[in-house]
């Protein structure tokens, strides 16, 4: 994402304003990724617990939205200038290659399919993102030209839930689906995270949360987590009218931005023992993907004390300790080569203008 899932640096996109990196904004990046880490640590949980699958539900309602709005955000200044366009191809493009490249690779040794295809335009489980991203990214100047971009982004999602060649290539859904939360990010500016900064926002968001944690609760015996994946078009769900995608992508847009801003409201704006994490969210984004589908694929959650409620919280505090680890500055120096390139070699020198 370029961080979250990758959410973006400050300096990626370019973000407005200095390069004084702002507490806030970290730590809200690195909350988000243990919100990603958790929710895919959680998902073989749901199938036995309606408790486990209300906080799934929820989380999963606004976390990739979060990451997208954020993503927007720290790109409302790129413009296709040479050091930002060199930006996105070493901290997006590159680290796409070579991931989705390795994700294949680990797949054909863990299944034993020495046949599996490599393909770059299926992106495998989290590698989606970043595609998403580079085409938002490339596609900034066209939304910040237009006087109302959030509802065209907006449209733009609708007509996709109802089209049922949507999908495919590069994880298009998901582009589209995403995109409108992406576009509201460019909108933003500080004294709206500002607005959010405050005492009496955080309380406002205590009932708001409650009551998307009930509504889950109440909803999670039937509720089809789907409609938060976004993998699929509305047209290819069970029982699910085509046109029911015009009425439910502003809803369950407006579901997530509440949902986001609560979130947000509750992000500290000090430095914490976190906060230098929010830089490497990129790395634990990449990589916790290899251990989630390790165990997929090697049956950890066939233990039945894990579907107990200290069970639970065990394999919480295991993703949580997980993704912790994976954003950590030692991981990023051994991995920043593939990550973090700095290729200089592969591109012409510029001046200052433009670059990050």
């Amino acid at each position: 994402m370029t961080t979250p899932p990758a959410l973006p640096r400050p300096r990626d996109g370019g973000a407005s304003g200095g390069r004084t990196r702002d507490p806030y904004f970290d730590n809200a990046k690195y909350l988000t990724i243990v919100l990603v880490a958790c929710g895919h640590a959680w998902e073989p949980l749901t199938y036995g617990s309606r408790a486990a699958t209300a906080i799934y539900l929820t989380v999963y309602a606004f976390h990739m939205p979060a990451f997208a709005l954020i993503s927007g955000y720290f790109s409302r200044s790129f413009d296709m200038a040479p050091g930002r366009v060199k930006r996105l191809l070493t901290g997006v493009v590159v680290p796409y290659l070579v991931f989705e490249v390795a994700y294949t690779l680990f797949y054909r040794w863990a299944q034993d399919d020495p046949g599996y295809p490599i393909s770059l335009l299926d992106p495998w489980y989290v590698m989606w993102f970043l595609v998403a991203l580079f085409i938002w990214r490339v596609t900034t100047p066209l939304w910040l030209a237009l006087r109302h971009p959030v509802p065209v982004a907006l449209a733009v999602a609708a007509l996709a839930s109802i089209s049922p060649e949507a999908g495919g290539d590069l994880g298009l859904q998901r582009v589209l689906a995403f995109l409108p939360f992406f576009v509201a990010g460019l909108t933003l500016r500080p004294d709206h995270f500002t607005r959010l900064r405050t005492r009496r926002a955080r309380l406002a968001a205590l009932p708001v949360a409650a009551f998307a944690l009930c509504t889950a609760y109440a909803v999670a015996p039937w509720m089809d987590a789907e409609w938060f994946y976004h993998r699929t078009s509305v047209a290819k769900l069970d029982g699910v009218p085509p046109w029911a995608g015009l009425l439910t992508t502003p809803l369950l847009f407006g579901l997530a931005l509440v949902l986001t801003a609560c979130f947000l409201a509750w992000v500290p704006g000090r430095r914490t023992w976190f906060t230098a994490l929010g830089s490497g969210t990129l790395y634990g984004y990449l990589l916790h993907g290899f251990i989630i589908k390790s165990s997929r694929f090697w049956d950890w959650y066939d233990h039945p004390w894990l579907h107990t409620p200290l069970g639970e919280l065990t394999v919480t505090a295991a993703a949580v300790l997980m993704i912790t680890a994976l954003c950590t500055e030692p991981v990023r120096r051994v991995l920043r080569v593939v990550v973090e390139p700095r290729m200089d070699w592969a591109f012409r020198r510029t001046g200052s203008s433009g670059a990050s």
